[in-house]
């Protein structure tokens, strides 16, 4: 399984905000410190916005905050918000399943049950999981800082 472009550039975000809560960021500086897609960041935050866990704040001194603590933003909850299905194979859409052994085949259960399992480990952590240690979070703040962020 691999998550889409989308869905990391969306956790690389909430963890960016996270680092400095409170303050909005801009998609353009976002993008800049990750060295990654402005535009692609453009429609990662418009999904982020829309699934509530951003704030976009118009106007001088405006941008991207979070929506809410970072401790409330599970893991899980924004990979679902952000992929944009779980096929993992041709039998799991049932409107274009053509397979034609789907009706007895033993794939589909072991399948599915990994699928939740691997929903439910990040389900158990959220935003702040992944930033609250001091020493990550100020590694992560080194990484991404203008100067460093320039160098890339």
């Amino acid at each position: 399984m691999r998550l889409t472009v989308h869905t990391d550039y969306a956790l690389r975000t909430l963890m960016f905000l996270a680092l400095e809560p409170g303050s909005p960021r801009t998609i353009e500086d976002i993008a800049r410190r990750y060295g990654i897609s402005r535009n692609h960041l453009m429609k990662v935050a418009q999904t982020l916005v829309q699934a509530g866990f951003v704030e976009s704040l118009r106007g001088r001194g405006g941008g991207l905050r979070l929506a809410r603590e970072p401790a409330t933003l599970k893991l899980g909850d924004i990979v679902r918000a952000t992929e944009d299905g779980f096929t993992l194979v041709e039998c799991f859409d049932r409107t274009s399943n053509t397979c034609i052994v789907s009706a007895a085949c033993g794939l589909r259960n072991p399948l599915q049950e990994a699928l939740t399992a691997f929903l439910g480990v990040l389900d158990r952590y959220t935003i702040e999981d992944l930033v609250k240690h001091p020493a990550i979070a100020r590694r992560m703040q080194r990484l991404l800082s203008p100067t460093a962020s320039a160098a890339h």
